[in-house]
């Protein structure tokens, strides 16, 4: 069966990675609708050309109600605002969502939640494979190390990203953190200056770098004593995240209404 994507954000660096990574399905996905934000100078444009491809016969709208009728699964990368109006849309019209937003509020994480009692979400702070293989990594390495390590969470990204620490970084922490019985809210800590005194071994730390171009990197330390365990993964391309988002795409057209993440896609649960 083909899978009938909408796109959100076509002419941003994400999207056009996504219209692409379709294009590369061999038919097993069509590009059906994506959009702009209203007032852009892309409205009308061919979502094809604006990712290099030549005409995909697919103009760029203003407005996801104009799109949702016709896709099969909504593909969000955009911000927290405007994910909670696509995802009002896609339950008004009993569409599939993927979300790989981040920096949502706990208002917006709820209305996300009730809005999977009508249709299926897919949310996930990264669609690589790669990071939901590290996230069952971490899982292990902390059950495994305990409370006899230090443990920090490094991450770096593009000088544009706008959200601090990213949400990979952050569910890497809460990952280690419900491993160890821990409350990420209570034990992280987010930069360290001036006379901070030592430790707490419970802590977990939050370093952040924005810079240049990098497209993400994330390095969790579990630091003992006499040795250290370092779990790593650094993307070049934003084609990684874009091929995870799509095969989350068509896996969750599949499901009935519920909340899933990249866990769930790839049986790592």
């Amino acid at each position: 069966m083909t899978v009938r994507i909408g796109v959100i954000g076509a002419a941003g660096r994400m999207g056009r990675t996504l219209i692409e990574a379709v294009s590369q399905s061999d038919g097993a996905l069509i590009l059906a609708g994506a959009t702009e934000r209203p007032g852009s100078s892309l409205i009308g444009a061919d979502a094809g050309e604006l990712a290099g491809l030549g005409k995909l016969g697919v103009s760029i709208a203003d407005d996801v109600t104009k799109i949702v009728g016709d896709i099969d699964v909504l593909v969000d990368f955009s911000s927290p605002s405007a994910t909670i109006e696509h995802i009002k849309a896609c339950a008004a019209n009993n569409t599939a969502i993927v979300i790989g937003t981040t920096g949502f509020t706990a208002e917006q994480d709820e209305i996300i939640t009730k809005s999977s009692a009508q249709i299926p979400v897919c949310k996930a702070s990264n669609f690589s494979t790669g990071v939901n293989l590290c996230f069952k990594l971490l899982d292990i390495a902390a059950r495994v190390l305990g409370d006899d390590v230090d443990i920090e969470v490094l991450e770096a990204h593009h000088r544009h990203k706008v959200d601090a620490p990213s949400g990979t970084a952050l569910s890497m922490g809460g990952v280690v953190a419900n491993a160890l019985g821990r409350d990420l809210a209570e034990v992280a800590v987010y930069g360290r200056e001036g006379q901070t005194g030592a430790r707490d071994r419970d802590t977990i730390g939050f370093a952040t770098v924005r810079a240049g171009d990098i497209v993400g990197d994330h390095t969790v330390m579990f630091a003992a004593d006499g040795e250290r365990v370092e779990i790593t993964h650094k993307a070049s391309s934003r084609m990684s995240f874009a091929r995870g988002a799509l095969r989350a795409a068509r896996w969750v057209t599949e499901k009935p209404a519920g909340m899933y993440d990249m866990q769930d896609v790839l049986n790592l649960k």
